[in-house]
This record gives C-alpha cells, structure tokens and sequence, in this order.
C-alpha cells in the first residue's frame, strides 16, 4: 500500500503515516477491540497515495510540460505486482491444503480478480447479495484496496495531464481536484445511505480521498511555511482526528460517508504539517524508527496479515491473545521476506528499470500468469470432489423452493412491492400463508410438499431481513433504519387481509434482532419491544379472520456447516466435528417470551427445535443430509425431509416439544 515519494525526496513522517495506517488496519483484523476503527487506516493509504502521486506528477509535468505515462505505468508495475502475486500464489497453494475444494473453487474467483486488480468490483456484486457466501474466510479480500488504487493509478495521470494542456497552471489543478473530491463524496455519502457496499468498494465513489491528499500536495514548504505559522498544531489535531477514528468508529456506522472526513481530514493536516520546514509537531513522533521500519513494510504487512489470520482462524475457530500473537510474528517474517526477496530487487532491478517495454512487459506476465493459475486452480478444485462429498455438498443447495420457483419471491433489501408467490392447487381446499424473512423462506420447501399432498394452495410473502413482527429494525448492509421494510410488511398486510387465508404461519430469524448474547449486530431491540412487535402482527391478521402459527427460530450454528464439512470430508474427519453444543446453538429466553406473546392471543406457538438436536448437540448432518447451509438457514434437502414432522406439528394437532 506504498507510493513513491517525490522524486529525490523522502518525507519520514509520511512513513511513519504509513506505519500507523497499516497497524489500524491490522489491529482491526486481528480482533483487537480497542481499535475498532482501525480499519480507517484503508482510508489513510488513499490520501498518502493522492498526495505523493499528484505531487510526483506535477513535479514531471513542470520539468518537462508532460507526463511519460508508460514510464508511469511501468513504475507502479514493478512496484506492486510482484509482492501482490507471489502472495496471491502462496495462499492459493497453502489453501490447497486447509480449505476444501468447494471454497478453493469459490476463492480462487476472488484471486483471479485480486491478479487482474478488479477484485473491488467482483465484491460490490458479492456482498449485495443476501446469500452470498460470508467474507471472513475469503483470503482475497482485502485485495480491494489495492484494486482502488491501481485504478486510481490508472486514470489518474492521464487526467492530470488533460487537464494541464487545457488550463495550463496550478490554479486549472486545483480546480480539478476540487471539483473531483466535491463531486466524488457528494456521491459515497449519498451512496453509503442508499447501498453501502457501492459506497465503500467502487473506486469512483473513494476518489475524494485522492483528490484531497492531491489537493494537500498543492501546498509547497515554502509557501505553506508564509501562509501558516501554527503547522505543527495543525498536524497534533490532525493526529487526533485519526486517533479519533480508530478509537469510536466501528463496522455499526455507516462508513464511509461523512464519517471518514474524520481519518481523511487528520491525514491531510498531518501532511501538511509534515511539508513545514520546522522540525515541530508530529513528524518528530512519526520519524521514530520502530515506525519507520514498519512503514517501509508496510505494503507486504498489508498483503499477507489476512490470509495468516483466515487461515488461522479456520485451523483453530477460538484464537487465543497467544495465536494472534503468533500470527503477528508469521505476518512480519512473510514480510521481511517478501519485501527483502521480491519486492525490493524486481523494484530496483537496473535491467527492467533501464527500458519501460520490460516492465509493461513484466506486468502483462504478471497478471497473466496469476490469473491462468486462479483460473487453474478453480478447475482443478472442481474436479477434486468425491463422490461422497458431492452427496452431502447437494444437500446444502442454497435455493429453497419460493426461489426456486421465482427468485422474486424473497423480495431484496430495496424493495417494497410484496410478492405473492403461489403452489398447489389451483382450487384450494385450504390457503395457507408463509409470512417473514429467509427464515421463512427455508420453511417453503416442506411447506410446499404438504400444499401439493394435500391439495391445499400455499402463497408465501417473504423479505430478505424483514421479520414478521411489527417492530423497526435495523438493517447492517444497509446501514440505517430499514424503512423498505416497514412500508414493504404494510403492503403485504393488506393483500394477505384480502386473500382472507385459512391460516398465516410466521417465521423470522429472531436471534439476529433481539438484543441476546448471540447477536452481536448493531441496535438490537428490546426483548420487550420484540414480542410486541409479536403482538401487533398476530393481532391484525387474526382480526382479518385468520389463524396465525408462529414457528420457533432455527439453531444457530458456531460455524458455517457447507464449509465446515466439506473441509472436514476433504481432510479425511467426520463431519462430527461441525457439530455445535446445543446449549451454544439454541437460544432459550427469546422462544419463551414469543410463547407467551403468542398463546396470550389464543395463536398456535410450534417448537420444532428437536428435528435439529438432540439433548446435547445439534448435529451438522442427519440422516447424510446437512442440517443447514450455513449458519442458520435449513439445507433444502434436509428441509425437504422434514415435511411429515412439520405438517403433524402444524396442521395436525401435534406439537413437536
């Protein structure tokens, strides 16, 4: 996550910024709670970057009235890419090893984008959909900063110079940078209420970033030196705002948005403190040498710290303080190595510097080469699975049967217009509804062979995190209020009141809205507000003349079980393994205040946590079928097994305890 610095000068302050931003970032990733902002230290690589590459390129541009773009190219190959795909190559191959050839299959996408500095956008389409595999395992992801930047790279020298030939002189930049940062966080702040992941992983959307470390650079020593005599205290608050950020910023707030004016604007202060003559103020801090040697590794520090610690925490899903240690250590010898191997000789190699073909050259060798083997290495997981571990793998299948029918059943995050979804017959002998979020729609498979045997017709509402009860939630992609769906149950209440239903069944994932020790998202609400919410929903569909059942919420697993096993069946261990105490997988006060919610207003409460444990675990696999597909959604095909059990629990007057 290095730049150059200025031709022929070395700013140690700038490396000890360097040093703090990799140690946030690191710090976060590692589990340090006392840093929950650090991954604010992202954000401070882009200003440094935006500063040291407008401050290089004005430089050119005033020595020789242009820009050698293919030198600059060549430059930041020789840079980046070695490091970046030798340490592409290693997890690819110790992955080979530790995760199962289904992830490997999956991951080796993500390096395969990671090698062609794209992973960003791959990300953007990954994280915004709702069942997308999760990103703690993902060794590649962090690459999407670096994505940011060789984009940024890419584009941003050739702006500069168009700009200069059409309004030659410093006050034409300046306009320019002003415009693309104004521009740029008008639309991340816009962006990160409306769809966050758009807002914190698209390149155009961070520009501001840049543009203001670029505008920072617009302030020469001299000038800088005439124009403000209190610098060092500009650089002190600056150090406060980052300070600032790493301590109270954490993945609960909408970032980036306005928030990350505050690392952004400290990074800035600091860098112009750092460009006063005087020897005051932070530089003096930041030029130490612990820093100074951490700043100069900073970019392999970044590069291999995820993959240790995914890994890690895959081999051992409980790091102690003593294993993050110990990662730390692994972390900075791959790193010294890297940086001392790799990155310095290809850098300062006198044969590739001498012509700019050779390094183009390298670079189209690079990104070629690693994404050949990305693309190798996922054919070739494809075809490491046995028989056996393709079995239990089809059981986890990710599409129940609402969406299999449409995958416009489960409504998305955006939405507002309900769904009505209909199987079985066509001339009902009864109506049921299925009301609630992915927790209900896991329920839809079974649900729907009891409509087809019965010859009964099922019409299912679903919203991807919308429970439903009446009560307003907060939504964690979003990062705000979920006011989709409030307006999106409203709808739904009504055409569910107009089908006049024989009989409407809730489902929701309760545990992941209530404040329990098993939620550990932000705003989690009242148990007491939550069975209101409870009330308010069975109250206004009975008064529609309904039945109302409420089914209790699945387990919750420790682990992700598709993973778990498959991992397990590809090293030779049961799947046993995967299996979870059921005191930490079932949750107990939450279901007991919803059974009294709901018998106090004469609704049906179906507790069916026993087809999934026994009395002291919660099995990863039945019956050779896995129980869920991750942590918390019903495997189709183990849902499929469960339609009996379900319809004498619902419909048969028998209540599974």
């Amino acid at each position: 996550m290095r730049s150059p610095a200025a031709s022929g000068e070395f700013r140690p302050d700038i490396e000890g910024l360097r040093a703090l931003a990799v140690s946030g970032v690191i710090a976060f990733h590692f589990g340090m709670s006392g840093l929950p902002g650090g991954f604010v230290g992202v954000d401070i690589f882009f200003v440094i970057s935006g500063y040291l590459i407008t401050r290089h390129l004005q430089q050119e541009i005033a020595r020789s009235g242009t820009v050698d773009l293919w030198r600059f190219y060549a430059r930041r190959a020789r840079r980046l890419l070695p490091a970046s795909l030798f340490v592409i190559l290693a997890t690819l191959l110790v992955g080979y090893f530790i995760l199962a050839p289904s992830e490997q299959q999956f991951y080796s996408k993500g390096s395969l984008f990671a090698s062609a500095y794209m992973i960003n956008l791959w990300l953007i389409r990954w994280t915004v959909d709702y069942f997308a595999t999760d990103a703690s395992n993902n060794p590649f992801i962090h690459f999407w900063s670096l994505s940011v930047e060789e984009q940024f790279y890419l584009v941003w020298p050739a702006l500069l110079l168009l700009f200069t030939k059409l309004r030659p002189g410093k006050g034409g930049l300046v306009v320019l940078l002003a415009a693309v940062a104004a521009v740029s966080f008008a639309f991340c702040w816009r962006m990160t209420a409306v769809s966050q992941p758009w807002a914190f992983y698209f390149s155009p959307f961070r520009a501001w970033e840049f543009a203001l470390g670029g505008l920072a650079s617009m302030a020469l020593p001299q000038e800088w030196a005439r124009r403000f005599r209190f610098s060092p205290v500009l650089g002190w608050i600056g150090l406060l705002l980052i300070a600032v950020a790493y301590l109270t910023v954490t993945e609960a707030v909408p970032f980036p948005g306005s928030i990350a004016l505050l690392p952004v604007v400290g990074t800035v202060m600091v860098l112009l403190s750092g460009a006063h003559a005087s020897g005051a103020g932070p530089k003096t801090i930041l030029a130490l040498q612990p820093l100074q040697q951490i700043g100069k590794l900073s970019y392999s520090l970044y590069l291999w710290h995820w993959p240790v610690i995914v890994y890690a925490g895959i081999l051992k899903p409980e790091l102690t303080i003593a294993d993050r240690l110990l990662c730390g250590v692994v972390t900075l010898a791959l790193s010294v190595f890297s940086y001392r191997f790799i990155e310095n000789p290809v850098r300062h190699n006198g044969w590739l510097a001498a012509k700019t073909s050779r390094s183009l050259a390298l670079a189209v060798l690079l990104t070629g080469t690693g994404t050949t083997l990305a693309y190798g290495s996922a054919a070739l997981a494809g075809r490491s699975l046995d028989a056996e571990q393709r079995q239990v793998l089809r059981s986890a299948e990710r599409h129940s049967a609402a969406r299999e029918f449409d995958t416009a059943c489960v409504v998305a995050r955006e939405g507002v217009q309900p769904k009505a979804c209909s199987f079985g017959a066509a001339d009902p002998k009864k109506t049921i509804v299925l009301f609630g979020d992915s927790h209900a729609d896991h329920w839809s498979t079974p649900f729907k062979r009891i409509a087809e045997e019965k010859g009964w017709r099922l019409i299912t509402y679903l919203k991807s995190s919308c429970p439903a009860a009446s009560v307003p939630v907060w939504n964690g992609v979003l990062m705000r209020m979920y006011d989709e769906c409030e307006e999106w149950k409203e709808r739904a209440f009504r055409e569910i009141a107009s089908l006049k239903p024989d009989m409407v069944v809730l489902s929701q994932y309760s545990s992941s809205y209530v404040r329990n020790d098993m939620n550990h998202t932000s705003r989690p609400i009242g148990l007491k507000e939550w069975t209101a919410g409870i009330k308010r929903t069975i109250e206004r569909l009975e008064g529609a003349g309904s039945e109302v059942v409420l089914l209790r919420d699945v387990p919750v697993h420790k682990t992700y079980l598709d993973k778990c096993v498959a991992r397990a069946l590809w090293q030779d261990r049961s799947p046993s393994v995967c299996d979870t105490p059921r005191r930490q997988a079932v949750e107990e006060t939450i279901p007991a205040a919803e059974r009294e919610a709901a018998e106090s207003l004469k609704a049906d409460y179906v507790d069916l946590v026993d087809l999934f444990c026994n009395e002291t675990v919660c099995p990863a696999v039945i019956g050779g079928k896995l129980t869920f597909r991750d942590r918390h959604h019903i495997a189709t095909a183990y849902a499929e097994s469960l339609a009996s059990q379900l319809q004498r629990a619902v419909f048969g007057g028998e209540r599974v305890r």
